[in-house]
Protein backbone atom coordinates (compact mmCIF):
# COMPACT_ATOMS: atom_id res chain seq x y z
CA UNK A 1 0.00 0.00 0.00
CA UNK A 2 1.07 3.57 -0.63
CA UNK A 3 1.89 5.43 2.59
CA UNK A 4 -0.56 8.08 3.76
CA UNK A 5 0.48 11.68 4.48
CA UNK A 6 -1.07 13.81 7.25
CA UNK A 7 -0.04 17.37 8.16
CA UNK A 8 0.54 18.61 11.70
CA UNK A 9 3.07 20.83 13.49
CA UNK A 10 5.74 20.67 16.17
CA UNK A 11 6.74 23.34 18.69
CA UNK A 12 10.07 25.15 18.54
CA UNK A 13 9.85 28.09 20.91
CA UNK A 14 6.95 30.24 19.70
CA UNK A 15 7.26 28.78 16.20
CA UNK A 16 5.24 25.80 14.97
CA UNK A 17 7.17 24.24 12.07
CA UNK A 18 5.26 21.90 9.80
CA UNK A 19 5.54 18.16 10.44
CA UNK A 20 4.47 15.49 7.96
CA UNK A 21 3.15 12.22 9.42
CA UNK A 22 3.76 9.37 6.98
CA UNK A 23 2.11 6.02 7.72
CA UNK A 24 2.95 2.84 5.88
CA UNK A 25 1.32 -0.61 6.34
CA UNK A 26 3.21 -3.76 5.36
CA UNK A 27 2.99 -7.48 5.98
CA UNK A 28 4.56 -8.55 9.25
CA UNK A 29 3.93 -8.89 12.94
CA UNK A 30 1.15 -6.54 14.13
CA UNK A 31 2.50 -3.45 15.82
CA UNK A 32 3.21 0.28 15.43
CA UNK A 33 6.75 1.61 15.10
CA UNK A 34 7.23 5.40 15.37
CA UNK A 35 10.44 6.97 14.01
CA UNK A 36 11.61 10.51 13.37
CA UNK A 37 13.35 11.77 16.55
CA UNK A 38 10.23 11.02 18.61
CA UNK A 39 10.52 11.26 22.39
CA UNK A 40 9.11 8.67 24.75
CA UNK A 41 5.65 10.23 25.09
CA UNK A 42 5.31 10.27 21.29
CA UNK A 43 6.33 6.62 21.00
CA UNK A 44 3.75 5.77 23.66
CA UNK A 45 1.18 7.12 21.22
CA UNK A 46 1.11 3.65 19.63
CA UNK A 47 -0.83 2.19 22.58
CA UNK A 48 -3.20 5.15 22.86
CA UNK A 49 -3.99 5.14 19.14
CA UNK A 50 -4.62 1.38 19.06
CA UNK A 51 -7.20 1.51 21.86
CA UNK A 52 -8.77 4.76 20.62
CA UNK A 53 -9.39 3.37 17.13
CA UNK A 54 -11.07 0.26 18.47
CA UNK A 55 -13.17 2.22 20.98
CA UNK A 56 -14.32 4.53 18.17
CA UNK A 57 -15.56 1.65 16.03
CA UNK A 58 -12.69 1.62 13.54
CA UNK A 59 -10.63 -1.42 12.56
CA UNK A 60 -7.04 -1.74 13.67
CA UNK A 61 -5.04 -3.31 10.80
CA UNK A 62 -3.44 -6.63 11.87
CA UNK A 63 -0.21 -5.65 10.11
CA UNK A 64 3.13 -3.98 10.67
CA UNK A 65 2.64 -0.20 10.78
CA UNK A 66 5.49 2.28 10.44
CA UNK A 67 4.95 5.95 11.33
CA UNK A 68 7.56 8.48 10.18
CA UNK A 69 7.53 12.03 11.58
CA UNK A 70 9.37 14.28 9.14
CA UNK A 71 11.62 16.20 9.15
CA UNK A 72 13.82 13.85 11.14
CA UNK A 73 16.07 16.63 12.51
CA UNK A 74 13.19 18.29 14.38
CA UNK A 75 12.54 16.92 17.91
CA UNK A 76 8.94 15.82 18.57
CA UNK A 77 7.40 15.63 22.01
CA UNK A 78 4.01 15.56 23.70
CA UNK A 79 0.71 13.96 22.82
CA UNK A 80 -0.18 16.31 19.97
CA UNK A 81 0.65 13.65 17.33
CA UNK A 82 -2.00 11.13 18.44
CA UNK A 83 -4.75 12.38 16.13
CA UNK A 84 -2.62 12.69 12.96
CA UNK A 85 -1.15 9.23 13.58
CA UNK A 86 -4.65 7.73 14.00
CA UNK A 87 -5.91 9.43 10.84
CA UNK A 88 -2.80 8.32 8.96
CA UNK A 89 -3.54 4.70 9.87
CA UNK A 90 -7.16 5.04 8.74
CA UNK A 91 -6.13 6.57 5.42
CA UNK A 92 -3.36 4.01 4.81
CA UNK A 93 -5.87 1.19 5.55
CA UNK A 94 -8.43 2.85 3.21
CA UNK A 95 -11.01 3.25 5.94
CA UNK A 96 -11.37 6.94 5.08
CA UNK A 97 -10.84 8.80 1.79
CA UNK A 98 -7.58 10.83 1.73
CA UNK A 99 -9.27 13.58 -0.29
CA UNK A 100 -11.29 14.73 2.74
CA UNK A 101 -8.04 15.64 4.52
CA UNK A 102 -6.88 18.08 1.83
CA UNK A 103 -5.94 21.52 3.14
CA UNK A 104 -6.11 20.45 6.79
CA UNK A 105 -3.77 20.08 9.75
CA UNK A 106 -4.48 18.06 12.87
CA UNK A 107 -3.26 17.99 16.45
CA UNK A 108 -4.49 16.65 19.75
CA UNK A 109 -4.13 13.85 22.24
CA UNK A 110 -6.36 10.77 22.25
CA UNK A 111 -7.91 9.10 25.27
CA UNK A 112 -8.32 5.33 25.21
CA UNK A 113 -12.07 5.91 24.69
CA UNK A 114 -11.43 7.92 21.51
CA UNK A 115 -12.11 11.28 23.19
CA UNK A 116 -9.91 14.23 22.16
CA UNK A 117 -7.86 15.79 24.94
CA UNK A 118 -6.38 19.31 24.86
CA UNK A 119 -2.69 20.00 24.28
CA UNK A 120 -0.53 23.07 25.02
CA UNK A 121 0.78 25.34 22.29
CA UNK A 122 -2.38 25.43 20.17
CA UNK A 123 -2.17 29.16 19.46
CA UNK A 124 1.27 29.07 17.75
CA UNK A 125 0.13 26.04 15.74
CA UNK A 126 -3.08 27.76 14.69
CA UNK A 127 -1.24 30.89 13.56
CA UNK A 128 1.26 28.75 11.62
CA UNK A 129 -1.53 26.72 9.96
CA UNK A 130 -3.23 29.96 8.96
CA UNK A 131 -0.02 31.20 7.32
CA UNK A 132 0.19 27.91 5.42
CA UNK A 133 -3.41 28.31 4.26
CA UNK A 134 -4.73 25.26 6.12
CA UNK A 135 -7.61 24.58 8.48
CA UNK A 136 -6.61 23.23 11.90
CA UNK A 137 -8.68 20.43 13.44
CA UNK A 138 -8.27 20.33 17.21
CA UNK A 139 -9.91 19.16 20.46
CA UNK A 140 -13.04 20.93 21.66
CA UNK A 141 -11.27 21.83 24.92
CA UNK A 142 -8.87 24.03 22.92
CA UNK A 143 -11.66 25.84 21.04
CA UNK A 144 -11.80 28.82 23.43
CA UNK A 145 -8.12 29.45 22.78
CA UNK A 146 -8.59 29.05 19.03
CA UNK A 147 -11.45 31.56 19.10
CA UNK A 148 -9.03 34.35 20.01
CA UNK A 149 -7.50 34.37 16.49
CA UNK A 150 -9.62 36.38 14.10
CA UNK A 151 -8.16 35.35 10.74
CA UNK A 152 -7.52 31.66 11.45
CA UNK A 153 -9.71 28.69 10.47
CA UNK A 154 -10.21 26.05 13.15
CA UNK A 155 -12.62 23.14 13.58
CA UNK A 156 -13.14 21.55 17.00
CA UNK A 157 -14.32 18.03 17.81
CA UNK A 158 -14.98 16.11 21.01
CA UNK A 159 -13.92 12.63 19.85
CA UNK A 160 -12.42 10.78 16.90
CA UNK A 161 -15.76 9.71 15.39
CA UNK A 162 -17.05 13.28 15.42
CA UNK A 163 -13.82 14.52 13.85
CA UNK A 164 -14.14 12.04 10.96
CA UNK A 165 -17.79 12.98 10.55
CA UNK A 166 -16.85 16.65 10.24
CA UNK A 167 -14.27 15.76 7.61
CA UNK A 168 -17.04 14.16 5.56
CA UNK A 169 -19.52 17.00 6.19
CA UNK A 170 -21.01 18.50 3.02
CA UNK A 171 -19.52 21.91 2.42
CA UNK A 172 -17.31 23.56 5.02
CA UNK A 173 -17.69 22.22 8.58
CA UNK A 174 -18.65 24.66 11.28
CA UNK A 175 -15.59 26.67 12.30
CA UNK A 176 -14.71 27.95 15.74
CA UNK A 177 -16.23 31.42 16.05
CA UNK A 178 -14.03 34.43 16.80
CA UNK A 179 -14.55 35.51 20.39
CA UNK A 180 -11.63 37.86 21.02
CA UNK A 181 -13.80 40.98 20.80
CA UNK A 182 -16.15 39.65 23.49
CA UNK A 183 -13.49 38.95 26.11
CA UNK A 184 -13.22 41.66 28.71
CA UNK A 185 -10.13 41.72 30.92
CA UNK A 186 -10.54 42.43 34.61
CA UNK A 187 -9.73 45.95 35.76
CA UNK A 188 -6.35 46.73 37.30
CA UNK A 189 -6.08 48.23 40.79
CA UNK A 190 -6.33 52.01 40.62
CA UNK A 191 -3.46 54.38 41.35
CA UNK A 192 -5.84 56.67 43.24
CA UNK A 193 -5.90 54.10 46.06
CA UNK A 194 -2.29 55.07 46.90
CA UNK A 195 -1.95 58.07 49.19
CA UNK A 196 0.96 60.54 48.99
CA UNK A 197 4.14 59.11 47.29
CA UNK A 198 4.15 61.86 44.64
CA UNK A 199 7.71 61.17 43.48
CA UNK A 200 7.09 57.43 43.12
CA UNK A 201 3.90 58.05 41.14
CA UNK A 202 5.76 60.48 38.89
CA UNK A 203 8.49 57.91 38.31
CA UNK A 204 5.88 55.27 37.43
CA UNK A 205 4.29 57.60 34.88
CA UNK A 206 7.66 58.29 33.24
CA UNK A 207 8.55 54.59 33.26
CA UNK A 208 5.23 53.68 31.64
CA UNK A 209 5.49 56.43 29.04
CA UNK A 210 8.97 55.49 27.85
CA UNK A 211 9.19 51.77 28.63
CA UNK A 212 11.90 52.32 31.25
CA UNK A 213 12.94 49.98 34.06
CA UNK A 214 12.17 51.09 37.62
CA UNK A 215 13.53 50.21 41.06
CA UNK A 216 11.64 51.20 44.23
CA UNK A 217 13.54 51.26 47.51
CA UNK A 218 12.02 51.88 50.90
CA UNK A 219 11.22 50.49 54.33
CA UNK A 220 8.83 47.57 54.88
CA UNK A 221 5.20 48.59 54.53
CA UNK A 222 5.94 51.75 52.56
CA UNK A 223 3.76 50.58 49.66
CA UNK A 224 6.31 49.41 47.06
CA UNK A 225 4.40 46.28 46.09
CA UNK A 226 1.12 48.17 46.10
CA UNK A 227 2.55 50.65 43.61
CA UNK A 228 3.97 47.89 41.41
CA UNK A 229 0.64 46.07 41.14
CA UNK A 230 -0.92 49.23 39.73
CA UNK A 231 1.75 49.74 37.09
CA UNK A 232 0.21 47.55 34.33
CA UNK A 233 -2.92 49.73 34.50
CA UNK A 234 -0.83 52.73 33.40
CA UNK A 235 0.39 51.07 30.19
CA UNK A 236 -1.36 51.52 26.82
CA UNK A 237 -3.93 48.89 25.79
CA UNK A 238 -2.48 45.88 23.99
CA UNK A 239 -2.72 45.74 20.23
CA UNK A 240 -3.97 42.62 18.46
CA UNK A 241 -0.41 41.69 17.48
CA UNK A 242 0.90 42.12 21.04
CA UNK A 243 -2.00 40.13 22.45
CA UNK A 244 -1.32 37.21 20.09
CA UNK A 245 2.42 37.26 20.85
CA UNK A 246 1.78 37.16 24.58
CA UNK A 247 -0.99 34.57 24.33
CA UNK A 248 1.26 32.31 22.21
CA UNK A 249 3.87 32.25 24.97
CA UNK A 250 1.26 31.55 27.63
CA UNK A 251 -0.22 28.82 25.44
CA UNK A 252 3.12 26.99 25.51
CA UNK A 253 2.86 26.90 29.30
CA UNK A 254 -0.77 25.77 29.28
CA UNK A 255 -1.92 29.01 30.96
CA UNK A 256 -5.62 29.81 30.49
CA UNK A 257 -5.85 32.61 27.93
CA UNK A 258 -9.46 33.73 27.97
CA UNK A 259 -9.39 35.68 31.26
CA UNK A 260 -5.98 37.19 30.39
CA UNK A 261 -6.72 38.13 26.79
CA UNK A 262 -5.44 41.65 26.00
CA UNK A 263 -4.33 42.02 29.61
CA UNK A 264 -0.75 43.13 30.19
CA UNK A 265 1.13 40.31 31.95
CA UNK A 266 2.28 40.95 35.49
CA UNK A 267 4.70 38.25 36.53
CA UNK A 268 5.85 38.23 40.14
CA UNK A 269 8.24 35.29 40.71
CA UNK A 270 9.34 34.48 44.26
CA UNK A 271 12.91 35.36 45.16
CA UNK A 272 13.73 31.65 45.61
CA UNK A 273 13.10 30.89 41.91
CA UNK A 274 15.94 29.31 39.94
CA UNK A 275 17.69 30.55 36.83
CA UNK A 276 15.80 27.95 34.76
CA UNK A 277 12.48 29.24 36.11
CA UNK A 278 13.38 32.76 35.00
CA UNK A 279 14.98 31.92 31.67
CA UNK A 280 12.98 28.85 30.58
CA UNK A 281 14.00 25.50 29.13
CA UNK A 282 13.25 21.91 30.07
CA UNK A 283 13.02 18.66 28.11
CA UNK A 284 10.29 20.31 26.04
CA UNK A 285 11.49 23.93 25.75
CA UNK A 286 9.01 26.24 27.45
CA UNK A 287 9.28 29.95 28.30
CA UNK A 288 10.31 31.15 31.76
CA UNK A 289 9.13 34.15 33.74
CA UNK A 290 11.19 36.50 31.56
CA UNK A 291 9.26 35.55 28.42
CA UNK A 292 5.91 35.13 30.17
CA UNK A 293 6.24 38.86 31.01
CA UNK A 294 6.56 39.70 27.27
CA UNK A 295 4.67 42.94 26.48
CA UNK A 296 4.05 43.38 30.20
CA UNK A 297 5.79 43.68 33.55
CA UNK A 298 8.30 41.50 35.40
CA UNK A 299 8.18 42.46 39.08
CA UNK A 300 11.00 41.29 41.33
CA UNK A 301 10.13 41.93 44.97
CA UNK A 302 12.89 41.70 47.60
CA UNK A 303 15.45 42.16 44.82
CA UNK A 304 18.64 41.51 46.87
CA UNK A 305 17.23 38.15 48.00
CA UNK A 306 17.31 36.77 44.44
CA UNK A 307 20.24 34.56 43.53
CA UNK A 308 23.08 36.49 41.93
CA UNK A 309 23.17 34.26 38.84
CA UNK A 310 19.39 34.65 38.43
CA UNK A 311 19.69 38.44 38.36
CA UNK A 312 22.65 38.31 36.00
CA UNK A 313 20.60 36.21 33.58
CA UNK A 314 18.37 39.27 33.10
CA UNK A 315 21.13 41.48 31.75
CA UNK A 316 21.06 40.20 28.17
CA UNK A 317 17.26 40.20 27.65
CA UNK A 318 17.06 43.71 29.12
CA UNK A 319 19.25 44.82 26.21
CA UNK A 320 18.27 42.50 23.35
CA UNK A 321 14.54 42.07 24.16
CA UNK A 322 14.75 38.30 23.69
CA UNK A 323 16.20 35.30 25.52
CA UNK A 324 18.15 32.46 23.93
CA UNK A 325 17.85 29.09 25.69
CA UNK A 326 20.75 26.86 24.64
CA UNK A 327 20.91 23.21 25.61
CA UNK A 328 22.86 20.24 24.29
CA UNK A 329 20.06 19.15 21.92
CA UNK A 330 18.36 22.42 21.03
CA UNK A 331 18.60 26.22 20.88
CA UNK A 332 15.38 28.18 21.18
CA UNK A 333 14.77 31.93 21.14
CA UNK A 334 11.85 33.36 23.09
CA UNK A 335 10.77 37.02 22.84
CA UNK A 336 11.24 38.98 26.07
CA UNK A 337 10.17 42.59 25.62
CA UNK A 338 9.20 43.42 29.18
CA UNK A 339 9.53 46.24 31.68
CA UNK A 340 11.43 45.44 34.82
CA UNK A 341 9.99 46.64 38.10
CA UNK A 342 11.90 45.82 41.25
CA UNK A 343 11.48 46.58 44.93
CA UNK A 344 13.93 46.30 47.80
CA UNK A 345 14.57 47.36 51.35
CA UNK A 346 17.57 49.70 51.65
CA UNK A 347 19.25 47.51 54.29
CA UNK A 348 18.75 44.13 56.05
CA UNK A 349 16.42 45.58 58.70
CA UNK A 350 14.83 47.90 56.15
CA UNK A 351 14.92 51.17 58.06
CA UNK A 352 18.09 52.98 57.05
CA UNK A 353 17.11 56.58 56.31
CA UNK A 354 13.62 56.08 57.73
CA UNK A 355 12.34 59.03 59.80
CA UNK A 356 10.08 56.93 62.00
CA UNK A 357 12.23 53.97 63.01
CA UNK A 358 15.91 53.63 63.79
CA UNK A 359 18.14 51.38 61.65
CA UNK A 360 19.99 48.60 63.51
CA UNK A 361 22.43 47.79 60.69
CA UNK A 362 26.11 48.71 60.56
CA UNK A 363 27.40 50.66 57.53
CA UNK A 364 29.26 47.53 56.42
CA UNK A 365 26.05 45.46 56.60
CA UNK A 366 24.25 48.07 54.49
CA UNK A 367 27.03 48.06 51.86
CA UNK A 368 27.11 44.28 51.78
CA UNK A 369 23.33 44.07 51.41
CA UNK A 370 23.16 46.58 48.56
CA UNK A 371 26.25 44.96 47.01
CA UNK A 372 24.22 41.83 46.24
CA UNK A 373 23.02 43.75 43.18
CA UNK A 374 25.85 44.08 40.68
CA UNK A 375 26.81 47.37 39.11
CA UNK A 376 26.19 46.18 35.52
CA UNK A 377 22.67 45.05 36.48
CA UNK A 378 21.90 48.31 38.30
CA UNK A 379 23.28 50.26 35.33
CA UNK A 380 20.40 48.89 33.24
CA UNK A 381 17.75 50.31 35.60
CA UNK A 382 16.79 53.79 34.39
CA UNK A 383 14.80 55.01 37.40
CA UNK A 384 15.66 54.38 41.06
CA UNK A 385 13.28 55.97 43.51
CA UNK A 386 13.24 56.14 47.28
CA UNK A 387 9.75 55.38 48.62
CA UNK A 388 8.93 56.88 52.02
CA UNK A 389 6.15 55.70 54.27
CA UNK A 390 3.08 57.97 54.31
CA UNK A 391 3.03 60.45 57.16
CA UNK A 392 -0.44 59.21 58.12
CA UNK A 393 -0.63 55.48 58.70
CA UNK A 394 -4.39 55.26 59.37
CA UNK A 395 -5.67 55.68 55.83
CA UNK A 396 -9.43 55.17 56.20
CA UNK A 397 -10.24 58.90 56.06
CA UNK A 398 -7.14 60.17 54.27
CA UNK A 399 -8.11 62.19 51.16
CA UNK A 400 -6.74 60.92 47.83
CA UNK A 401 -4.84 63.16 45.43
CA UNK A 402 -7.40 62.54 42.68
CA UNK A 403 -4.84 61.13 40.22
CA UNK A 404 -6.39 57.97 38.79
CA UNK A 405 -4.80 55.29 36.63
CA UNK A 406 -7.03 56.34 33.72
CA UNK A 407 -5.73 59.92 33.83
CA UNK A 408 -2.11 58.80 33.91
CA UNK A 409 -2.75 56.23 31.16
CA UNK A 410 -4.13 58.97 28.91
CA UNK A 411 -0.91 60.97 29.25
CA UNK A 412 1.15 57.83 28.75
CA UNK A 413 -0.71 56.94 25.53
CA UNK A 414 -0.18 60.47 24.17
CA UNK A 415 3.56 60.29 24.94
CA UNK A 416 3.82 56.83 23.33
CA UNK A 417 2.12 58.13 20.19
CA UNK A 418 4.74 60.87 19.92
CA UNK A 419 7.49 58.25 20.22
CA UNK A 420 5.89 55.95 17.63
CA UNK A 421 5.58 58.83 15.15
CA UNK A 422 9.19 59.83 15.72
CA UNK A 423 11.03 56.49 15.80
CA UNK A 424 8.40 53.67 15.75
CA UNK A 425 9.59 52.44 19.18
CA UNK A 426 9.61 53.38 22.86
CA UNK A 427 12.39 55.66 24.05
CA UNK A 428 13.85 52.89 26.19
CA UNK A 429 14.44 50.80 23.05
CA UNK A 430 16.35 53.47 21.11
CA UNK A 431 19.75 52.44 19.76
CA UNK A 432 22.85 54.56 20.36
CA UNK A 433 22.65 56.27 16.97
CA UNK A 434 18.97 57.05 17.53
CA UNK A 435 19.73 58.53 20.95
CA UNK A 436 22.18 60.93 19.31
CA UNK A 437 19.52 62.04 16.82
CA UNK A 438 16.34 62.05 18.91
CA UNK A 439 17.53 62.81 22.45
CA UNK A 440 20.24 65.43 21.97
CA UNK A 441 19.55 68.15 24.57
CA UNK A 442 19.91 71.88 24.34
CA UNK A 443 23.25 73.39 25.30
CA UNK A 444 22.42 73.99 28.97
CA UNK A 445 21.14 70.43 29.38
CA UNK A 446 24.26 68.98 27.72
CA UNK A 447 26.51 70.96 30.08
CA UNK A 448 24.53 69.69 33.08
CA UNK A 449 24.80 66.07 31.92
CA UNK A 450 28.54 66.37 31.25
CA UNK A 451 29.08 67.83 34.73
CA UNK A 452 27.01 65.03 36.33
CA UNK A 453 28.89 62.38 34.37
CA UNK A 454 32.22 63.62 35.72
CA UNK A 455 30.95 64.13 39.27
CA UNK A 456 29.12 60.78 39.55
CA UNK A 457 31.46 58.75 37.30
CA UNK A 458 28.59 57.76 35.03
CA UNK A 459 29.20 55.17 32.32
CA UNK A 460 28.36 55.89 28.66
CA UNK A 461 25.42 53.49 29.00
CA UNK A 462 24.15 55.43 32.04
CA UNK A 463 24.41 58.73 30.16
CA UNK A 464 22.49 57.29 27.21
CA UNK A 465 19.77 56.01 29.51
CA UNK A 466 19.52 59.38 31.25
CA UNK A 467 19.01 61.01 27.86
CA UNK A 468 16.27 58.49 27.03
CA UNK A 469 14.47 59.25 30.30
CA UNK A 470 14.84 62.99 29.68
CA UNK A 471 13.37 62.50 26.19
CA UNK A 472 10.38 60.74 27.77
CA UNK A 473 9.88 63.59 30.25
CA UNK A 474 9.94 66.01 27.33
CA UNK A 475 7.40 63.87 25.46
CA UNK A 476 5.04 63.99 28.45
CA UNK A 477 5.22 67.78 28.15
CA UNK A 478 4.97 67.65 24.32
CA UNK A 479 8.32 69.47 24.13
CA UNK A 480 10.21 69.24 20.84
CA UNK A 481 13.70 69.33 22.40
CA UNK A 482 15.22 67.98 25.60
CA UNK A 483 15.94 70.90 27.93
CA UNK A 484 17.90 71.39 31.16
CA UNK A 485 14.91 70.72 33.49
CA UNK A 486 14.30 67.39 31.76
CA UNK A 487 17.93 66.36 32.29
CA UNK A 488 17.80 67.50 35.91
CA UNK A 489 14.69 65.43 36.66
CA UNK A 490 16.14 62.37 34.89
CA UNK A 491 19.30 62.66 37.01
CA UNK A 492 17.29 63.06 40.21
CA UNK A 493 15.22 59.96 39.43
CA UNK A 494 18.23 57.82 38.64
CA UNK A 495 20.03 57.49 41.94
CA UNK A 496 18.43 59.00 45.02
CA UNK A 497 19.14 56.83 48.04
CA UNK A 498 21.47 54.41 46.19
CA UNK A 499 25.19 54.01 46.57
Amino acid sequence: MNPSTIHTSALNGVDAPSVTVEVGITNGLPGITIVGLAKKEVRESASRVRHALRSSGFKMPPSSITVNLAPVELPKSGGRYDIPIALGILVADRQIDPSVLAGAEFLGELALTGALRPVPGVLPSLLAASRRGRTLFLPEANSAEAGLVKAARAVAATDLRQLVAKLYAHGDPEHVAYSGDRVRAAAYPDLNDVIEMAQAKRAMEIAAAGGHNLLLSGPPGAGKSMLAKRFPGLLPPMSEEEALETASLHSLKGIALEENWRRRPFRNPHHTCSVAALVGGGARPTPGEISLAHNGVLFLDELPQFRRDALESLREPLETRNIVVSRARYTVTFPARFQLLAAMNPCPCGFVGDLQRECRCTPEAVRRYQGRISGPFLDRVDLRVQVCRPARTVIADVPRDGISSAQVRTRVVEAREIQMDRSAKCNAELEDAEVHVNCRPRRAGLVLLEHAARKLALSPRACARILKVARTIADLESASRVAEPHIAEALALRGSGFS
